[in-house]
């Protein structure tokens, strides 16, 4: 049985020839600028994830030191992406959910098997709930929900605890339990109060600071490197004590980062209301709906700073 012609024609077509000029499709190769950011990111990924792999095996030490390794890449590949001039969407989307599994989900799992799981269902709740605010904070961030027009000096505030440090936070109990002992540190009682404040710290409305734009003066860059390398060294001989003060620091820094928030935002105030005194002593009549120029939260800026964008 003959087939059809037009089957025919429809397996026998021949092939076209390229237009002319017309030049053939390739896949677009990546730049380095925008490589090696992903690939610290992807690193501080496996790194958390390396960090519960230790932490089923019960091993603390490690697990804790893989987190500290993940902050660490997490807080270079910013920096090299902004420096390469390598920042895409897709590294942001990345750098996010590894923040999400390193951050959130990596401490969550060593908490509930260093300690929550002796509170039972409530241990596990607080363990999923730090893991949940953890992954809210970073959509928010990724978000930039009620971020328009900030003036310049909210630049250097985060909102809320950010991901690496919470992470910190929520594991000081068991660093701290390194040295004196998990008796006490360790007890559920203690532990999940704790990681639900935690929680709730990264996905509060508290300004903390941010340190991306602090510059340090001139007369105190030498003392500032010497403190770097007595803080190494203290790292290398003490380490769980180390990481301990720091994270107490941090945290008591909380209270002082917001009173200067509210400081710097009753100066704005007072200034806006300082120069929109006259005009409307004038007569001046004010659209409906104007803002207040940029150039007046400008002057409250630090000396010598200029406004900066977040990133």
């Amino acid at each position: 049985m003959k087939r059809p012609p037009v089957f025919r024609q429809q397996i026998f077509r021949p092939h076209r020839a390229r237009r002319p000029g017309r030049p053939h499709p390739r896949l677009k190769g990546l730049s380095i600028n925008h490589l090696l950011p992903n690939v610290l990111t992807v690193l501080a990924l496996c790194s958390g994830l390396t960090a519960i792999r230790f932490a089923m095996q019960e091993r603390w030490e490690p697990a804790v030191i893989a987190i500290v390794i993940a902050a660490i890449l997490d807080a270079l590949d910013g920096r090299i992406a902004r420096l390469l001039n390598g920042q895409s969407k897709f590294g942001e989307e990345l750098d996010s959910l590894s923040d999400a599994i390193s951050f959130g989900v990596a401490p969550a799992f060593m908490m509930y098997l260093w300690g929550l799981n002796g509170a039972g269902s409530l241990g596990w709740i607080a363990s999923m709930a730090y893991a949940v605010c953890c992954a809210l904070r970073l959509a928010r961030f990724n978000s930039r929900l009620g971020v328009v027009d900030l003036p310049p000096w909210a630049y250097n505030y985060f909102t809320g605890v950010p991901a690496p440090a919470g992470a910190g936070l929520v594991l000081l109990p068991m660093i701290l339990g390194f040295e004196i002992g998990p008796e006490f540190l360790g007890h559920p009682a203690v532990i999940v109060p704790w990681t639900l404040l935690i929680g709730g710290l990264m996905v509060s409305t508290l300004p903390t600071f941010s340190f991306k734009g602090a510059r340090v003066p001139a007369q105190w860059v030498v003392p500032a490197l010497a403190g770097v390398g007595l803080l190494a060294a203290m790292l290398v001989s003490q380490p769980w004590w180390t990481l301990s003060i720091v994270g107490l620091a941090y945290l008591s820094m909380l209270p002082f980062s917001v009173l200067q928030f509210r400081k710097l935002q009753s100066a704005a105030e007072l200034m806006r209301t300082e120069i929109a005194e006259p005009g409307l002593d004038a007569g001046a009549e004010a659209s409906p709906g104007a803002q207040p120029s940029d150039d007046i939260a400008a002057d409250i800026a630090a000396p010598g700073e200029e406004p900066r964008k977040p990133v």
